[in-house]
C-alpha cells in the first residue's frame, strides 16, 4: 500500500512518517512537504474555509508525487478536485485535524474515496490557550508587558481586574475542549457551567459540569464564557447581538474556536462600547488582520494570531492519530470514523 505524505510548515511529513512507519514497518512511503511560509499555508487554509478546497490549486509538488498513491497523509494542504483528478490510485486520505475545509469531500466519495477526520487531537493545547486568555485579559498581562517595554509603567487599565478563581465560567459547547478545559480549571476553584444540547450528561458530571437550561441561562450567569463550539449551518453567527447584550458588564469573553459562530461586528460594537468588560480572540474574519483593523485599536481586548492547537505536542498527537486510521484501513480495508464511511458502505 503506496502512502503519500503531503507535510506542511506545521505538521513536517517526517513527522506523520515516523509514526506510520511505527505502525506498518515497511510500508512504502513518500513525502512531499507543501513549501511555503508558515503565515501563507495558514491564509490559504482560511481561504478553504470559507470557499472550499478548490479554491487553493493544488501545490504542484503534490500533484507530480500524487500518481500511484493508495494513501494520501496531510494537514493543510489542498485536496480539491485538480489533485484527485491526478490521484487515479487514490483510496483513503487521512487528515490531521476534524476540519475537512482543505478536501473536497463530495469528489472523494464520488470515486469511492475515504476520507478520515481526527477528533481531539489539539483539545488540551486548546484548552490551555483558552485560560492563558482569560489570565492574560483579565489581569491585563499583555497591556503591562507592552506598556513596560514601550518604557512606561502602566498601572490604569479598562475592565475589572478580578481573579478567576471563584468565578463562574460559561462554556459554550461541550466536547473533547471542554473536558480538558474543565480538568485544567479544577484547581481554581471556580463553578463550571456548559451550554451544549448534544452533550452526555454523565461526560458533563464526570467534569463537575453543570448544564445550563439554555444558552440564555449561561449568558446571564457567567462571569467569563468561553465558545467551543465547532462551525455549522446550525452554529453560524448564532451568538449576536442580543445574545451579548445578556453578558454581565463585567464579563470577559473568549473565543478559540471558529470566528464565524459569533457575530464579529456585534462583538466588536460591545467591546468598543465597553458594555462588556474584555474579551479574549484567537480567531477572526480575516486573517491575517488587516493593519488597519479596528481590532488592533481596542484597548480591552487581548488578540493571538490562531495559534490554540499549534504545540509540539498536538503536531505529534496529530500524527499519529492520522497514522492510527492508516493502519486501521491496511488491516480492514475503512476506517469507521470516515466522514463519508456510511456512503462507502464502510
Amino acid at each position: 500500500m503506496k502512502v503519500l505524505i503531503a507535510g506542511d510548515r506545521f505538521i513536517p511529513g517526517r513527522t506523520f512518517a515516523e509514526e506510520i512507519e511505527a505502525r506498518l514497518p515497511g510500508s512504502p512511503i513518500t513525502v512531499a512537504d507543501w513549501a511555503g511560509a508558515k503565515a501563507e499555508q495558514h491564509e490559504a487554509q482560511q481561504v478553504m474555509e470559507v470557499r472550499g478546497a478548490a479554491a487553493v490549486p493544488a501545490p504542484p509538488e503534490l500533484l507530480a508525487a500524487v500518481p500511484g498513491a493508495e494513501v494520501l497523509c496531510v494537514h493543510f494542504a489542498p485536496v480539491g478536485p485538480d489533485l484527485l483528478a491526478a490521484a487515479e490510485d487514490l483510496r483513503l486520505v487521512a487528515v490531521a485535524r476534524t476540519g475537512l475545509e482543505n478536501v473536497d469531500l463530495d469528489a472523494a466519495s464520488a470515486r469511492g474515496i475515504g476520507v478520515v477526520p481526527v477528533f481531539g487531537r489539539n483539545a488540551s493545547a486548546v484548552a490551555e490557550l483558552q485560560i492563558g486568555l482569560i489570565l492574560a485579559e483579565s489581569r491585563d498581562i499583555a497591556r503591562a508587558d507592552a506598556s513596560v517595554k514601550q518604557g512606561g509603567w502602566r498601572k490604569e487599565f479598562p475592565g475589572r481586574r478580578v481573579e478567576l478563581g471563584g468565578s463562574t465560567v460559561g462554556m459554550i459547547g461541550f466536547g473533547h475542549v471542554g473536558r480538558h478545559f474543565a480538568r485544567k480549571l479544577g484547581g481554581f476553584g471556580c463553578t463550571l457551567v456548559a451550554y451544549d444540547p448534544y452533550a452526555p450528561d454523565v461526560a458533563l458530571a464526570e467534569s463537575g459540569v453543570r448544564r445550563a437550561a439554555s444558552l440564555d441561562d449561561l449568558l446571564l450567569g457567567a462571569d467569563f464564557v468561553v465558545v467551543q463550539a465547532r462551525h455549522s449551518k446550525e452554529t453560524d453567527r448564532f451568538i449576536g447581538a442580543r445574545e451579548l447584550a445578556m453578558l454581565k458588564p463585567g464579563a470577559y469573553f473568549v473565543n478559540v474556536a471558529r470566528s464565524r459562530v459569533v457575530d464579529t461586528a456585534a462583538l466588536y460594537d460591545a467591546l468598543a462600547g465597553g458594555r462588556i468588560a474584555g474579551a479574549g480572540l484567537d480567531v477572526f474574519d480575516e486573517e491575517p488582520l488587516p493593519a488597519d483593523s479596528p481590532w488592533r485599536r481596542l484597548d480591552n481586548v487581548t488578540l493571538t494570531t490562531h495559534f490554540g492547537g499549534d504545540t509540539e505536542q498536538t503536531n505529534r498527537t496529530s500524527a499519529a492519530l492520522v497514522a492510527e486510521a492508516v493502519a486501521e484501513f491496511a488491516e480492514t480495508g475503512r476506517v469507521r470514523t470516515a466522514a463519508n464511511a456510511d456512503l462507502l458502505g464502510w
